[in-house]
């Protein structure tokens, strides 16, 4: 049976691939096991590993939940298993760019969520389907995504279903930009290679602070970056070595 969610690592980047493209990807019970498998084995591996792109399998990055599995009785090991995988991702020490094609619906949009920046494909479209379905978010879409979009838009992806354009996507700031499909990998790769280049450091410690600091008001949270910035990393002195004889 093929795995369904691939790992390949280069240079300092993880790339994990839901590899269900028949389905389009769709996020079934067992998946999710083998994806929290990767994301673990990534979060102890600082030392290995700077950034990681998650993409999917084929023509989408993911349909959404898998409503057949459900229907099938396939059932995660415990009711707060996605969610707490999604979780997972988002509190990674490493960035995280979600690489999106095709579609990214309902479940599929909330796992992009998770990601710090996502890169949308000319042919992706981003869809949250709980309303079509009788259903209502469970893995966290409802505090991500407005604090990423604003409450307004947020709230009329949700109450109308409609799919969005990439173009859309990157002009409502759901996405940091919308690219040719034919440039997707490269320049995906290309932004990689730029986080690795730099201090794993410096990386790890802003993603920390801005993602903790969403937590409190400004006021306190710049009593947060005072108290909990991790400051100088342990690669200062060489790169202010490498800058003088350069």
């Amino acid at each position: 049976m093929a795995d369904l969610v691939l790992r390949s690592d280069e240079d300092g980047i993880a790339t994990l691939t839901l590899n269900r493209p028949d389905a389009l990807n769709a996020l079934s019970p067992n998946l999710f096991v083998e994806l929290r498998g990767h994301v673990e084995s990534i979060a102890g591996d600082p030392d290995n590993v700077g950034c990681v792109v998650l993409r999917g399998a084929g023509r989408s990055f993911c349909a959404g939940n898998d409503l057949k599995s459900i229907q099938a009785g396939e059932a995660a090991p415990y009711p707060e298993y996605q969610a707490d995988t999604i979780n997972m991702i988002e509190n990674l020490p490493q960035p995280v760019i979600a690489e999106v094609r095709g579609h990214c619906y309902t479940g599929g949009l909330e796992l992009a969520l998770s990601c710090d920046l996502l890169i949308a494909s000319d042919t992706a479209k981003f869809a949250d389907t709980h309303g079509k379905w009788g259903m209502t978010p469970r893995w966290g879409m409802s505090q991500r995504l407005p604090r990423r979009i604003g409450p307004l838009k947020a709230k009329e992806m949700s109450y109308t279903a409609r799919a969005y354009s990439g173009e859309e996507a990157a002009a409502m700031g759901l996405a940091n930009h919308c690219i040719a499909d034919d440039r997707m990998d490269a320049f995906v790769a290309a932004m990689a290679a730029d986080i690795v280049g730099y201090s794993w450091h410096s990386a790890r410690g802003n993603k920390m602070l801005y993602n903790k600091g969403q937590d409190y008001t400004f006021h306190d949270g710049l009593a947060f970056e005072m108290a909990e910035s991790p400051g100088r990393g342990p690669d200062i002195e060489e790169r202010l070595k490498a800058f003088s004889k350069g």
